[in-house]
C-alpha cells in the first residue's frame, strides 16, 4: 500500500481533512500510544471513560466544547476508535487508564 492508500477507521465527527491528514501521517507508522497521547488527551480519555460528556469535560477542565471535541477527534484517530466506548475498551487494553 502506498500511503495514499493507506486508510484509518473514519472518525465520527471529524472533518474531512482531519481524517485524511491522519490517513497522510499513519504512513509513518505507529509510535507506541503512550508517546502519542498528550496529557490533555489523556485527561480527557479518563473522563470519557468516567462517563463524562463532552460538554461536561469542557465544564470540568475549562475548556470550550470544540476544544473538547477536537481532542476526542485526535484520541480516535491516534487510538484507531469509531467511537468513545472503543476508545476506552483500547486504552483499557493498553493500560492507559487508571
Amino acid at each position: 500500500m502506498t500511503p495514499t492508500t493507506l486508510r484509518v477507521p473514519r472518525t465520527y465527527g471529524c472533518s474531512v481533512e482531519t481524517n485524511r491528514l491522519v490517513n497522510a501521517a499513519s504512513a509513518i507508522g505507529p509510535l507506541p500510544t503512550r508517546e502519542r497521547l498528550t496529557r490533555r488527551e489523556l485527561e480527557v480519555l479518563q473522563l470519557i471513560a468516567d462517563g463524562l460528556s463532552n460538554k461536561e469535560i469542557a465544564i470540568r477542565l475549562c475548556l470550550s466544547a470544540e476544544t473538547v471535541k477536537s481532542h476526542v477527534c485526535a484520541l480516535f484517530s491516534k487510538l484507531g476508535a469509531n467511537s468513545r466506548a472503543h476508545a476506552v475498551a483500547i486504552a483499557l487494553r493498553q493500560g492507559l487508564l487508571r
